[in-house]
């Protein structure tokens, strides 16, 4: 019963954390606009989408190829100088600026300035759990405002299918998201969100020698830090794994699941005759685990939708003053209902991508609450300029 209430606090805890993304990402994309931080002349072309993807396909690239060249530290002084760069976008529009100040093209202040500089510092010098989580949210929301003021509703969902047809095919089959998370497992760096589940968890002291499972096996997470305690883990593009699990080429006539206890058992005959029968034995327990981590990707790409919908649906707000719609309002629910599905999934030890269920939700949920609105499906998918 007690692990079951740690568990059940860790996904409230993961699902306050996307809301704080989505709810932020609401709130700055008024200031965003108005400060001309858009980065497209027109949001409303399809062509953006087929243009990030790409930079992210080139990204990722670059990634595997300085974490084979055993360049660590650039990668690490990259991921960090961007979080500062765009919590600096952030603090601008919260601290407003003198006349005339300007640093990198952004109007800031320096205060803002000073606040961007702190939390890159925090990161660089005390990655601990809190710090890694403080910065994901500001760096979130930041995020996803900014692409949700640059992508249309058109743009915005074509983003968002083929990042979740991307994350299944780089985690079911190519694999190479793995890769690429076992790379950045010991970087420490906020590309996830962490999630304790016990008050004497400490992030730093998560040490790179518990980076292999009891069969030697690396074990595959997101940007999160491998060890024996890891309840779970995810890939930058989403896939949530639970810890243990074997690579999906393992998987291949096995499957585990955890009973209430913690005890992992083979579901099937076909487990027990090719398993050494000791390796559900040796896993840990739910009651052993001690944090849950989730990719930053995963609160971000669903958050574009929300902020899309607010800028570009022809929905009247519902607050006065603060960017939420009908359909945005939807497109939350849709999220955190993919969310829900996801978490459930891992804790029965299932290993699934995350951004099929999350921007599933995410545009499912918004289209719901357009027609809801009112609003024609042609307009709400951002056809109506094609047809």
């Amino acid at each position: 019963m007690h692990q079951r209430r740690r568990v059940v606090a860790a996904g409230a805890a993961t699902i306050a954390i996307f809301l704080a993304v989505q709810v932020g990402a609401l709130a700055l994309v008024g200031p965003f606009e108005s400060a001309g931080y858009r980065a497209v002349e027109n949001p409303s072309n399809p062509a953006n989408s087929a243009i990030y993807l790409g930079a992210i396909l080139v990204a990722t690239a670059v990634m595997l190829g300085t974490i084979k060249l055993g360049a660590d530290w650039v990668l690490r002084g990259f991921v960090i100088l961007s979080a500062g760069f765009v919590s600096l976008y952030v603090f601008s529009v919260l601290l407003p600026a003198p006349l005339g100040w300007s640093v990198a093209g952004i109007a800031t202040s320096p205060l803002a300035l000073a606040a961007a500089g702190l939390l890159a510092g925090a990161l660089l010098f005390y990655p601990e759990w809190y710090v890694i989580d403080a910065a994901g949210i500001v760096m979130g929301a930041g995020a996803a405002a900014l692409f949700g003021i640059s992508f249309g509703l058109l743009p915005a969902i074509v983003l968002l299918v083929a990042l979740a047809v991307y994350d299944a095919i780089s985690v079911y089959g190519t694999e190479h998201m793995l890769a690429l998370a076992d790379g950045v497992m010991d970087l420490k760096l906020p590309v996830v969100l962490v999630i304790p589940l016990t008050l004497s968890y400490s992030f730093l002291d998560e040490s790179p020698s518990t980076a292999e499972d009891s069969d030697g096996r690396a074990v595959e997470a997101d940007g999160g830090e491998p060890s024996e305690t890891r309840l779970a883990s995810s890939d930058e593009r989403g896939e949530v794994r639970p810890e243990g699990a074997p690579r999906n080429s393992e998987r291949q006539g096995r499957e585990r699941s955890e009973s209430d206890g913690g005890d992992d058992a083979a579901t099937d005959e076909t487990a027990d005759a090719n398993s050494d029968g000791d390796d559900a034995a040796e896993r840990p327990g739910l009651d052993e685990r001690e944090a849950l981590f989730v990719g930053l990707g995963d609160a971000v790409m669903p958050g574009v939708m929300v902020a899309s919908a607010a800028v570009f649906a022809p929905a009247s707000p519902l607050v006065t003053g603060f960017a939420l719609t009908l359909p945005a309002l939807t497109a939350m629910i849709g999220t955190i209902c993919g969310l829900v599905a996801l978490l459930w999934f891992v804790m029965q030890g299932r290993a699934h991508a995350g951004l099929p269920l999350l921007n599933g939700g995410a545009v499912g949920g918004y289209l719901l609450g357009a027609l809801a609105a009112g609003i024609p499906l042609v307009r709400a998918v951002g056809l109506g300029p094609y047809v």
